[in-house]
């Protein structure tokens, strides 16, 4: 995986590499809303993550998704809080982005809570 300075930096890096979609965590659903289309937890693979923590606060962190979905001919870039603000969302999304798929590349302190 690469390691990008900042959340700008990550986002144009996936663009060039064809995460061209923008999308949009919407309750139960990851959402391209340019071509109106709405991913289920099935729906998507998350091909890459990257994690920022902002200059002035801990708290105040970010995390970067690389999503595509065979299923709907997309790859998009999916920008989501992590940490104090992050969406604890008990949706089947929610668990896909921060637990399962996430926690299985992360080690140690890294590694999110419930």
């Amino acid at each position: 995986m690469k390691t990008y300075e900042t959340l700008v930096d990550a986002t144009n890096d996936l663009l060039k590499r064809g995460y061209t979609a923008n999308l949009s965590l919407e309750g139960d659903t990851i959402d391209d809303k340019a071509q109106d289309i709405h991913m289920g937890a099935d729906d998507f693979v998350i091909d890459e993550f990257y994690r920022f923590e902002g200059a002035s606060n801990p708290d105040d962190t970010s995390i970067v998704y690389a999503v595509s979905s065979p299923k709907n001919n997309l790859k998009g870039v999916l920008v989501n809080a992590y940490g104090a603000y992050a969406d604890n969302s008990s949706s089947a999304i929610g668990a896909k982005l921060h637990h399962h798929q996430v926690s299985d590349n992360l080690h140690g302190e890294d590694r999110p809570t419930a």
